[in-house]
């Protein structure tokens, strides 16, 4: 039997980003500023990995102050009552050379529920001090509203102002542990 090998992600190198449309005419970008994960795995490409990941609600940063307030409030968020977003993978199946399916229960306010991504594996190297490092970009999508993020808001004209789909975009550095 393989022995399993830990990962944890480096945060300096590393970045969680969403976007969601405003008005349904433009896109507004955030980044999740203080998170923390890892990934075991058994295999040399990943495959079968286990991938945990958690998100401070707090380090939400959409460079506006108050939507970010508004974002950690009762009416979205809650981060006084859910702290974290939480992430565990069910599976991590290599679908092509690089290429990656990953799998998960996706944790929002209380809520569970599966969410698929896609992810790319960039490689794997070491760095000036001799640490390997592995790097991946997980890309998706999810409906906020399948989350208990239902808050809307809606223009005297008719727009809607918060999209429901959230695109999200993350870009990942492990660090192999000894």
């Amino acid at each position: 039997m393989a022995i399993a090998t830990k990962w944890s992600i480096d945060p300096m190198h590393s970045e969680v980003q969403f976007k969601v449309k405003h008005l349904v005419i433009s896109t507004v970008s955030g980044f999740f500023k203080s998170f923390e994960g890892s990934l075991e795995t058994e295999s040399e490409d990943f495959d079968g990995a286990s991938i945990s990941f958690s998100l401070n609600i707090d380090s939400i940063d959409t460079n506006q102050s108050q939507r970010d307030e508004h974002l950690k409030s009762a009416e979205f968020f809650d981060a006084a009552q859910y702290p974290t977003i939480d992430f565990k993978s069910t599976s991590f199946t290599k679908t092509g050379d690089d290429e990656f399916e990953l799998v998960g229960d996706l944790t929002v306010k209380g809520i569970t529920k599966s969410v698929k991504l896609a992810a790319e594996y960039g490689g794997q190297t070491n760095d000036f001090y001799g640490n390997t490092k592995a790097g991946f970009e997980v890309t998706g999508k999810i409906n906020r509203k399948e989350f208990g993020l239902t808050w809307d808001g809606v223009t005297e004209a008719g727009s809607i102002v918060v999209g429901e789909d959230i695109k999200l975009l993350i870009n990942v550095q492990f660090a192999k542990q000894a």
